[in-house]
């Protein structure tokens, strides 16, 4: 079969590119004819690896800074597209030269799959893609962090889609409601195979990862590890990412105390190390979608302490088992979560071994063949089935 992605940016970085780029890898691997896509071009070569076999088509090329001046996205901020609609957190993106460039795409193609990635892209291949190609609009945040303008078009024009994937069971159950007669599937991203070593708990360290921005709920965090290390002075805190909070974050850190004990290390090519070094996975978000980067940390045998947030964590995790949930946004809830880690060695190990053994249930073993069950039950117009089901859950 002939199966197209289309993503914003595929020379980026982030969850959604790398997780499109396994699928893509995936399925050119059982001989599928792949392409992928990409709005926009900005560097001369992806970040993360894409098998030679796949073709790799920008649609807008902007490695010299065009469509990126500031003046010109406010502009079409306030003017707006035809289909992108207001509230798209990608909105700044899609110039009038690259919604066009996008739609040019889908309208072209002749038959086959095509697979969006954000609300964006579903919209435009709902309301232009011909109806003899197999659209699937894959969703990589939960339906509630949408904001209103973009709810309204996805219940007006999703129903235009041949089936919509999401990542959780709880995401599932909210755009059924919302579109009733929509195929709505659980596919989660897969974890790829990764390196490293296990992490044996050894040592005094919990390792956080993700954007410094606000989603991710650092400077929650921060101040609920300042109560730990206030018990615990010998433990260590180290995030890893990047991103426009980080002078912020730098300054809450000084504001407790904890130059000492928190670090911002930033972007890591080799997490699966640190990870290795690790005795904790701390995951402190206010939304997620599905947290990729806790499973890899579970893949390594950390024990999870959690915000029980919107969607995301409590789909994966079991309290008590192989990780902590914790009330959404509640510092000491979180600080004494990771006390009782802290204090309990033998708790770690139990969590670390199941934590490890619920993320084999998101291996690319386990997931791919998933999608390609469902592009073949749409191409031969046949019921589709949501067949991920996590053992125990």
């Amino acid at each position: 079969m002939r199966i197209r992605y289309v993503l914003l940016h595929a020379y980026g970085m982030g969850g959604t590119i790398r997780t499109v780029f396994n699928q893509a890898n995936a399925m050119v691997a059982l001989g599928h004819q792949v392409e992928v896509a990409s709005v926009v071009r900005r560097r001369d070569l992806p970040r993360f690896e894409l098998d030679p076999r796949v073709t790799l088509i920008p649609l807008v090329d902007q490695r010299d800074g065009a469509g990126q001046d500031s003046v010109a996205r406010k502009l079409w901020r306030r003017l707006r597209g035809k289909i992108v609609p207001y509230g798209e957190p990608a909105a700044a993106f899609f110039t009038e030269r690259a919604e066009k460039a996008v739609i040019d795409y889908v309208s072209t193609l002749d038959g086959g799959i095509l697979v969006t990635t954000r609300p964006a892209l579903n919209l435009i291949a709902a309301r232009r893609a011909p109806a003899g190609v197999i659209k699937v609009g894959q969703e990589h945040m939960n339906l509630a962090t949408h904001r209103e303008p973009v709810r309204r078009q996805i219940a007006r024009h999703y129903r235009r889609l041949d089936a919509v994937t999401v990542l959780t069971a709880t995401d599932r159950l909210e755009y059924r409601r919302l579109l009733p007669d929509t195929p709505v599937v659980q596919i989660p991203n897969a974890l790829p195979p990764l390196p490293g070593n296990l992490s044996r708990q050894e040592h005094p360290v919990v390792v956080a990862a993700g954007r410094l921005v606000a989603q991710k709920g650092f400077d929650l965090l921060i101040p609920a590890f300042a109560q730990v290390a206030a018990r615990h002075p010998e433990w260590r805190l180290r995030i890893f990412g990047a991103g426009p909070r980080k002078e912020r974050l730098s300054a809450l850190i000084e504001e407790h105390g904890m130059g000492a004990h928190i670090s911002l290390k930033g972007r890591s090519d080799r997490l699966y190390d640190e990870m290795a070094r690790a005795s904790i996975y701390a995951l402190s978000s206010r939304h997620e979608g599905l947290p990729m980067v806790m499973i890899e940390a579970m893949a390594h045998a950390l024990p999870i302490v959690a915000f029980d947030c919107p969607t995301g964590p409590k789909d994966v995790l079991t309290h008590d088992v192989d990780g902590l949930l914790v009330p959404p946004e509640d510092v000491d809830g979180l600080a004494a979560a990771l006390n009782r880690l802290v204090e309990d060695p033998h708790l770690r190990v139990r969590l670390g071994a199941a934590a490890a053994e619920t993320a084999r249930e998101y291996s690319a073993d386990a997931v791919m063949p998933l999608w390609e069950d469902l592009f073949n039950e749409l191409l031969a117009k046949e019921p589709v089935t949501d067949s991920f089901r996590p053992s125990g859950r």
